[in-house]
């Protein structure tokens, strides 16, 4: 019957567990010097080595003829272990036997002398899981057990085991095994197989497996069944993966503003039935490789890929600003969560592929509207030299009353209070950084006078969060200079000290006109 490699390729020995050297040293040398400890606690992502380490210490500490702290795994006892015929040690599975009475008669059990062994080990996997009642019913015996029995316990999320629990045991955390440790086991694994494994194949297993063995082994077999030659395209083909080179072509559509070209490449890729989630996940992972490359002098040991590859990284990272890439990031990412989520995948990622497109395009269009701005602004210094003068003589007259002068100031921010027109896209900015703020300012608008921002918004919740939280007051600001590019002062719009300058459209067209050289009769 046929075994699957990770099963048959699991470690018997501490010698066998890769990429866990500062764990399975210590467990060696304690049973070893029989100092072992009476509760273990093992914390990691999956397939990172918990439940294995956890069998090979309970064949380590019952073994006949252990050898510098490893199980013979000859004797009857590691046999038995093996095959599960040696009822001393218990695996439990805490995620569905996770009630009190499951953990009392655990502690029942507990006190009955090993049958067949020299200890009674419970290995306790996903002990998180553990209901509130199961937790005190385990407290009492996992501190003081009897000279017989082991705990071992292992979980993937800390956090959610009890400070009880942790000062208890002896904590272990597996770190996510490297690419390069993964790649050259799946190679050594190929070579005892007869499997022809290359090492570009390799590495793009151990990266898809994200640290864990288990994964590399399962989709190494997943691969086996595809071809028996396994190259980077097999990989690519078996995991319904996109190939570098059309990530690549993809990513250099985008940078070059061509949605034509862009969507082409999704066409092609649909064709190829290529997964809409995975293929968002490795655009990700691509902007990411940008955005290292863009920071890091020496990416190598960052970025997981050929010399070629990062030659080509580097290239497209030099035509991309940093905080393009960070808003590509956090646009994809947005947009991976929106396809979890409908039906219309493929609909989803086109939509932010052409985002993507358009993202540098916005600030080179409006260069020529700054520019008219500008030339409307110089026009209007220009051509009203006399209005500029009348406003200079009340300070004088103020000046003797201190109390009245703080009124020509307002009085001349009333004269140039305007309506913001973009307050709209703010809003929109606002909704990505800052939720709750944004939902007191759906009915908000805003007027500037040249410097200040002035909001109108009649929930009072607005003015609570800008009073109480420098956060909302941040998001505001970043949302405000992320449309215009442009840092404001923000202060509240009160209709008695401010007043909204009313212009005539027919006015503001004029002027326009004649900004842009277009001759106008005026009659």
């Amino acid at each position: 019957m046929y075994q699957a490699l990770y099963r048959k390729w699991r470690p018997r020995t501490f010698e066998d567990v890769v990429g866990q050297d500062h764990i399975t040293t210590t467990l060696k040398n304690q049973v070893a010097a029989g100092k072992f400890s009476h509760a273990y606690l093992f914390t990691g992502s999956r397939g990172t080595g918990k439940t294995t380490c956890s069998k090979i210490i309970a064949k380590a500490v019952n073994c006949l003829s252990p050898v510098d702290g490893n199980p013979c795994n000859q004797c009857e006892i590691c046999r038995g272990i093996d095959d599960g015929s040696i009822l001393d040690v218990v695996e439990i599975d805490a995620a569905s036997n996770n009630g009190v009475d499951n953990i009392r008669q655990l502690r029942e059990e507990a006190y009955f002398l090993p049958t067949v062994a020299k200890k009674r080990v419970y290995i306790l996997d996903e002990c998180h899981m553990l209901s509130a009642g199961a937790v005190n019913a385990l407290l009492k015996i996992l501190e003081e057990p009897p000279e017989h029995v082991i705990f071992i316990l292992a979980t993937t999320e800390i956090h959610k085991v009890l400070p009880t629990i942790l000062s208890r045991c002896q904590r272990f955390d597996f770190k996510r095994i490297k690419s390069r440790v993964i790649a050259d086991r799946l190679l050594y694994v190929c070579d005892q197989e007869g499997i022809q494994l290359e090492d570009d194949g390799a590495m793009l297993i151990a990266r898809l497996a994200d640290g864990g063995m288990r994964d590399a082994l399962s989709l190494l077999d997943l691969c086996v069944s595809y071809s028996q030659r396994i190259t980077l395209e097999t990989v690519t083909q078996a995991a319904g993966l996109t190939g570098r080179e059309r990530l690549f072509a993809l990513v250099g559509a985008i940078l070059s503003h061509d949605p034509t070209g862009a969507l082409q490449v999704v066409e092609e890729l649909s064709q190829n039935s290529v997964d809409f989630t995975r293929l968002c996940e490795q655009l990700v992972s691509h902007y990411r490789d940008l955005m290292i490359v863009k920071t890091v002098r020496e990416p190598d040991d960052l970025v997981q890929g050929t010399q070629e590859e990062l030659e080509q990284l580097q290239k497209q990272a030099g035509e991309l600003p940093l905080p393009q890439i960070l808003e590509g990031i956090q646009l994809l990412q947005d947009s991976m969560g929106r396809i979890s989520r409908t039906p219309f995948k493929r609909t989803e990622l086109e939509m932010a592929v052409l985002r993507l497109c358009g993202q540098g395009q916005p600030s080179s269009a409006s260069n020529p509207l700054e520019e008219r701005v500008a030339r409307l602004e110089r026009m209007f210094q220009q051509g009203a030299p006399q209005q500029s003068q009348p406003p200079a003589s009340p300070p004088p007259q103020t000046s003797n009353n201190p109390p009245a002068t703080p009124k020509p100031a307002k009085k001349a921010a009333v004269q140039q209070v305007e309506p913001f027109p973009r307050w709209a896209e703010v809003l929109e900015q606002l909704k990505k950084r800052n939720g709750a703020l944004y939902g007191a300012m759906v009915e908000s608008r805003a007027f500037t006078n040249g410097e200040m921002m002035l909001v109108d918004c009649p929930n009072e919740l607005f003015r609570t969060l800008l009073r109480t939280s420098v956060a909302a007051k941040e998001s505001l600001r970043d949302s405000i200079l992320a449309v215009t590019g442009q840092k404001f002062s923000l202060g509240p719009y009160n209709p008695e000290k401010y007043a909204v300058v009313q212009r005539d459209p027919l006015t503001d067209l004029v002027e326009k006109a004649k900004a842009m050289g277009v001759p106008v009769e005026e009659s």
